[in-house]
C-alpha cells in the first residue's frame, strides 16, 4: 500500500509541476509581477482540485488541510522565476522549445493523474453510483486549474481551443469510470490516466483539433 502511495504521491507530484510550470509562463508572458506569477501558477496547479472539493461539500478543500501539493507548486513557479529573471533568454530560442516539450509530457501524465484522482475523490466521498458527477469531477480536477488560470490571465481558456485537452480528460474518465466496477480498480485507474496521457501526446504530436463553426482560412 504505502508504494502505490509514493507512485500515486509521485505521479501527482509532476502533474503539480507541470501545471504550476504552466500557470507561471502565462503570468510571465504577460509581465506580471511576482505576486502574479505565484498566484496564476499555484492556482493552475491546485485549482482544480479545489472547485472539485467544493462542489461536493469537501470544505475546507484539501489544498488547505495537506498544502503539500500547494508548497510543491509555490517552489516550482519560484524557481521558474528566479531563471526566467537571471536569465532573459530563456523565453526565446531552443531553451523555450525544450522547455515546451518537457513540460509537455509532464502535463499530460499530470492530466491523466489528477482525472483519475478527481474520480477517486468522488467515489470516497460516497458518490461511486452516481457515474455523470463522478466523471464531471474528474475532469474538473483535470482541468480546473487551466480555466481558473486563462479566466485570471484574461485569455479564451486553452481547453476550449486547442488541441483536445478537456476530451482527452473526458475520454479517460468514462473509462475510468466504466471499468471500476468491472475489473481490478488499480487496473482501471491506470487504464483511465493512461488513455488521458496517450490522447494528449498525440493530439500534440498531430496538431488534433475539433472541428469550429467558421472554417480557419
Amino acid at each position: 500500500m504505502k508504494i502505490e502511495l509514493s507512485l500515486l504521491f509521485f505521479v501527482e507530484a509532476i502533474g503539480t509541476i507541470a501545471f504550476a510550470s504552466s500557470g507561471a509562463m502565462v503570468a510571465i508572458k504577460k509581465q506580471l509581477d511576482l505576486l502574479g506569477v505565484i498566484v496564476l501558477g499555484v492556482t493552475t496547479a491546485v485549482g482544480g482540485g479545489m472547485l472539485r472539493d467544493i462542489i461536493i461539500g469537501n470544505v475546507p478543500p484539501a489544498l488547505f488541510k495537506d498544502p503539500i501539493y500547494v508548497l510543491l507548486a509555490f517552489i516550482t513557479v519560484m524557481l521558474l522565476f528566479i531563471t526566467v529573471r537571471m536569465n532573459q533568454k530563456f523565453l526565446s530560442g531552443r531553451h523555450m522549445e525544450t522547455f515546451e516539450k518537457i513540460m509537455n509530457i509532464f502535463d499530460a501524465i499530470g492530466l491523466g493523474a489528477f482525472t483519475v484522482v478527481g474520480i477517486d475523490t468522488a467515489v470516497l466521498a460516497g458518490y461511486g453510483t452516481y457515474h455523470f458527477l463522478i466523471i464531471f469531477l474528474g475532469v474538473i480536477t483535470g482541468v480546473g486549474g487551466g480555466i481558473l488560470r486563462d479566466i485570471m490571465a484574461g485569455q479564451t481558456p486553452y481547453v476550449l481551443k486547442k488541441h483536445i485537452y478537456a476530451c482527452a480528460s473526458i475520454t479517460g474518465a468514462i473509462l475510468y469510470a466504466g471499468l471500476m466496477n468491472r475489473i481490478n480498480a488499480d487496473i482501471a485507474m491506470l487504464a483511465g490516466a493512461a488513455a488521458v496521457i496517450i490522447i494528449r501526446l498525440l493530439a500534440t504530436r498531430f496538431c488534433w483539433n475539433l472541428p469550429t463553426a467558421v472554417k480557419k482560412q
